[in-house]
């Protein structure tokens, strides 16, 4: 098995992402291999909560241009994950 911190990339910071904190759904950058499942152990193993429900989306590259140079973003892929009522995950809290 990986290392969950190879799986799990880092936290998504927008509006929409803290309002469903309320909802207590979190969403998270993975790695763009992994499957449902791997996030579902990792995120378990390294916050010590319990998970429901997994939604993933991946999310396209874009164009980008520097100059005269025209390249793309690097595609990418969130996780929404939904945990029970009384867990929560304390990174978001405090932001």
């Amino acid at each position: 098995m990986k290392d969950p911190r190879d799986i799990i990339l880092a936290p998504v910071v927008s509006e929409k992402s803290y309002g469903a904190v309320e909802d207590n759904r979190y969403t998270f950058f993975v790695d763009i291999r992994s499957k449902k499942t791997e996030i579902k152990k990792a995120i378990e193993e390294i916050f010590g909560v319990k998970v429901l429900k997994i939604s993933t989306i991946n999310v396209k590259s874009k164009p980008k241009n520097l100059g005269r140079s025209i390249g793309r973003s690097s595609k990418k892929k969130k996780a929404i994950v939904t945990l029970r009522e009384k867990d929560k995950i304390d990174f978001f809290e405090t932001v």
